[in-house]
């Protein structure tokens, strides 16, 4: 079941970021959303660990490789960008590959207007000398859409370290500048084949202190980077289609910190090239079919040596519906690494619609996590003989909808058991 935050929901939401919106969805906490806006956000889904879920753009996998856990920074996109989300929670490894051991985040971006040109924008402040800003231009030419805006986010903050008792010495506030453009196009060439480029950047300064207690040196600060450019190719054809998804992802974070004063630096930069191909066919009425391949090149482009790994998988999922009260989906994944070797994944899903308004359904899957570049080749710990992390998911529930859909209420059980996890030992490594 897919829960959706609608566009009506985020034009609502303008004087919140991405990371408190996400952290008002049942079953997901983002670390941080609450606190300083500069601070780092981390999202739980269903009490696992921030690297246990997926954000996707637009149906693309976004993989930040030079982070310890490669999850995607939610600071860096804002709400002034986005159409819709959509969030599926439990294993989904069969369709989306590494992470998505306790769910999936898919964030849909804004898509050219009408015919004709609009320009379109927002503007905001706030205490703490607080502004954001988000100008964009859209519409349509004959066969070629298209969408462009820019936001901009600058706030001075408070400071992220709490002031013990007792100290007098006032705290420097801890604020932050970020920047960011998204451009999507679309070129229809056919009634039946379409191609939609698409290029984003994003620059984020942030303040940050040395710890909970203690304020950081002045020059503190981190520099997010990330920059994506892709397409995303549709041939339609009778009751199929086949969809070529290609990305491109660079992310750097270079931090000044302190430890006792002392300044240190670290810098970590990583590349991902990701290529998605797949189809969908109908088969009758009461038949789906989904077929796909999917091939992605890490890059940890902050080491010396520049390590590189890749995976590859073909999946393929079946859905059988509407038949009396019963729907079933049934899939499986098949990858290949090129450091570990082959794992496998697959996912059962049956439902019944007792009613229109209500529906049961249960899920047993398997989901999975590869080793990070920094758990293979880093400086500290690395280890080449390690293996992915593996789940077993349980899940059931129903699903209740009144009213035309403007009511419903979900509920769910689930049961997850985590093997092979991956630690850190500090005399060890990994």
């Amino acid at each position: 079941v897919v829960s959706i935050i609608s566009r009506e929901v985020l034009d609502r939401s303008q004087g919140k970021s991405l990371p408190e919106l996400i952290s008002e969805q049942a079953g997901i906490i983002v670390a941080g959303s609450g606190s300083n806006p500069g601070a780092n956000k981390s999202v739980f889904f269903r009490g696992a660990g921030s690297a246990y879920a997926v954000v996707l753009i637009d149906g693309i996998v976004q993989n930040d490789p030079s982070g310890n856990g490669g999850a995607f920074d939610l600071r860096l996109f804002a709400i002034d960008q986005i159409d819709h989300i959509e969030i599926l929670r439990g294993g989904q490894s069969t369709i989306y590959g590494s992470d998505a051991i306790a769910g999936v985040i898919n964030i849909i971006t804004k898509k050219g207007g009408p015919k004709g040109n609009t320009i379109y924008g927002v503007a905001s402040a706030g205490s703490y000398e607080t502004y954001k800003g988000t100008i964009g231009l859209n519409g349509s030419v004959d066969a070629f859409t298209y969408n462009i805006n820019y936001t901009h986010h600058k706030t001075d903050g408070i400071s992220e370290a709490a002031n013990p008792v007792g100290n007098n010495t006032a705290f420097d506030k801890d604020g932050f500048k970020t920047d960011g453009v998204n451009a999507n196009f679309g070129v229809k060439l056919d009634q039946h084949f379409s191609v939609n480029p698409f290029i984003r950047y994003f620059e984020g300064d942030y303040k940050i202190d040395e710890a909970a207690f203690t304020d950081g040196i002045a020059a503190n600060h981190s520099l997010l980077k990330n920059f994506s450019g892709g397409v995303n190719s549709k041939y339609e054809f009778g009751t199929g289609k086949i969809n070529l998804n290609y990305s491109y992802q660079s992310t750097s974070n270079n931090t000044l910190s302190s430890f006792d004063g002392f300044p240190y630096e670290s810098v970590g930069a990583g590349r991902i090239s990701l290529l998605d191909l797949f189809y969908n066919q109908k088969i009758g009425d009461k038949l789906d079919l989904l077929v796909g391949i999917d091939n992605r090149v890490m890059r940890l482009s902050s080491a010396g040596n520049k390590p590189e790994s890749n995976i590859f998988a073909a999946y393929s999922s079946l859905f059988l519906h509407d038949l009396s009260i019963f729907n079933l989906e049934v899939g499986g994944r098949y990858n290949k690494h090129e450091q570990y070797g082959e794992n496998y994944t697959y996912t059962i899903t049956p439902s019944i619609n007792v009613i229109k308004e209500l529906k049961l359904f249960g899920t047993v899957s398997t989901a999975f996590k590869i080793p990070t570049l920094n758990m293979l080749f880093g400086q500290y710990g690395s280890n080449l003989n390690l293996k992915p992390e593996n789940s077993q998911n349980y899940e059931a529930g129903f699903n209740l909808s009144l009213a035309d859909d403007k009511f419903s209420l979900r509920g769910a059980a689930f049961k997850r058991d985590l093997t092979d996890a991956i630690i850190y030992d500090f005399a060890v490594g990994y």
